[in-house]
């Protein structure tokens, strides 16, 4: 049996080998073992529901804040029933009803006027004064403590950690998910046996964001290991649970989050990827499919009903794409270090974090509707990815309205000279929009044609 694991492995990075340079060698990635017998429907309305982040501000308070928003993009009763899809209404220990945020922010994104589960968030927006703001959280802390001393009691414990962490969760330009940072920020001031807060650090700080664009829920099913770089091994559940990190209190809480999470996997598991919306050419989609299998799949895998994903990590001097992502994990070590001496990795469903220099060849499904690009989210179209030149340097897009360029398959965007205040600025350490550019090496004809194809999967 072993030598047969070997042997397909063998043939794998073989293949694999024969679309991104003789000589470079992929490393295949390893199943992890998952808990089973999860139910999607319970996942759900945990999901949805759930008090997986078990703080947040008073329900006046929040109020304020959002007074517009289409409360019908996910129709929910109770204490849920007018609050926004990515907020989550709870009652606190002593009876306050606080709002948190929940994992649709940026798990789940608004195209074509409907909420898609499990897409990616790509409109958030962390620039200087658009994220959370230290100073207006501290006014609110001394005003509850005067006037609302029950209120106070309730969002205490948030508006600490959020207040604590908000000078550093800031990005240099709008549509970047800064999930790796906040999870950096968070475990520097939590103990990771016990996971208790401490005011002050108690691990070096990285200063430095790391932009991601957030991958789409439904590709989980066919991955062997979570992130862009392939380093979440082991159980998953265990890296869902991240967002508890933000208010737990100490690992009982977070026991009883995990209890949660098979059902929550077995939700992400059931959802697929959206149809495209648009006509497909289906005579140049075939013509596609065979420039794609013959170029492309030996790291993204096939399609259809005898598909295969091969789970690939391929080195960073094969992939070129910006290495600020991969390169955290060695340069600041010691967050590797605290989750994979933390309580994640005990029990008897463990998880680790198993660095790699370079990035994980992801599965396609549904990559029309997962615009931007590339793992830092810093090319708008696919027909950009497939042509290098095509690439913009500076560059920004309509954030009100899903501007959709169906020819080129991505995001209508505006080019400039020069970087603005919130544009894209590829010039930027992180945000660097190099590597993947093996589809330079096709004709116009046949990247359109694969681009017609990568419409049907």
């Amino acid at each position: 049996m072993k030598k047969t694991a070997f042997f397909l492995l063998t043939c794998i990075g073989v293949i694999a080998s024969a679309y991104i340079g003789i000589g470079e060698k992929p490393v295949p990635i390893p199943p992890s073992k998952q808990r089973g017998g999860g139910n999607a429907q319970d996942g759900y309305r945990y999901l949805v529901n759930g008090d997986y982040v078990r703080g947040g501000l008073p329900l006046n308070i929040f109020r304020m804040g959002y007074i517009s928003f289409d409360s019908s993009l996910l129709p929910r009763t109770g204490l849920n029933a007018n609050i926004p899809y990515d907020f989550t209404a709870q009652r606190a220990a002593n009876g306050e009803v606080i709002v948190a945020p929940n994992c649709l922010q940026c798990h789940a994104s608004v195209f074509d006027g409907k909420l898609v589960m499990g897409l990616g968030n790509a409109g958030v927006d962390f620039t200087k004064g658009r994220g959370i703001n230290a100073r207006s959280l501290t006014a609110l802390e001394n005003l509850l403590k005067k006037k609302f001393p029950k209120q106070y009691e309730a969002s205490a414990a948030f508006l600490q950690v959020t207040k604590t962490i908000a000078p550093d969760l800031v990005a240099d330009v709008r549509g970047v998910n800064l999930a790796d940072h906040l999870a950096a920020l968070l475990v520097a001031h939590r103990d990771p046996a016990t996971f208790r807060w401490s005011d002050s650090a108690l691990l070096p700080k990285n200063h430095a964001v790391v932009p991601t664009d957030t991958p789409p829920w439904w590709l989980l099913k066919k991955k062997n290991a979570m992130f862009y770089n392939g380093f979440g091994r082991g159980d998953f559940g265990r890296f869902l649970m991240a967002s508890n990190l933000l208010t737990t209190g100490d690992t009982s809480e977070s026991r009883l989050v995990d209890e949660h999470m098979p059902d929550l996997l077995a939700y992400i598991y059931s959802l697929k990827a959206p149809v495209y919306s648009g006509s497909i050419d289906r005579p140049l989609a075939t013509k596609g499919k065979a420039v794609f299998e013959a170029n492309c799949s030996g790291c993204h895998g096939t399609y259809g009903k005898n598909g295969k994903y091969p789970n690939l990590l391929i080195p960073s001097e094969v992939i070129g794409t910006d290495s600020l992502l991969y390169a955290s994990n060695y340069s600041t070590p010691q967050f590797v270090d605290w989750f994979n001496r933390s309580w994640f990795r005990q029990g008897d469903h463990p998880a680790q974090l198993v660095p790699f220099s370079g990035y994980i060849a992801p599965p396609l499904d549904g990559v029309w509707i997962t615009a931007p690009y590339l793992h830092n989210g810093s090319v708008p179209t696919i027909e950009a990815v497939l042509d290098s030149r095509q690439r913009p340097r500076y560059w920004t897009r309509n954030f009100k309205k899903n501007d959709y360029d169906y020819k080129r398959v991505g995001w209508i965007y505006q080019e400039g000279p020069q970087a603005k205040a919130g544009w894209y600025n590829t010039d930027l350490p992180g945000y660097r929009n190099t590597g993947h550019t093996f589809g330079d090496a096709l004709s116009d004809a046949e990247r359109k044609a694969v681009i017609e194809y990568l419409k049907t999967l």
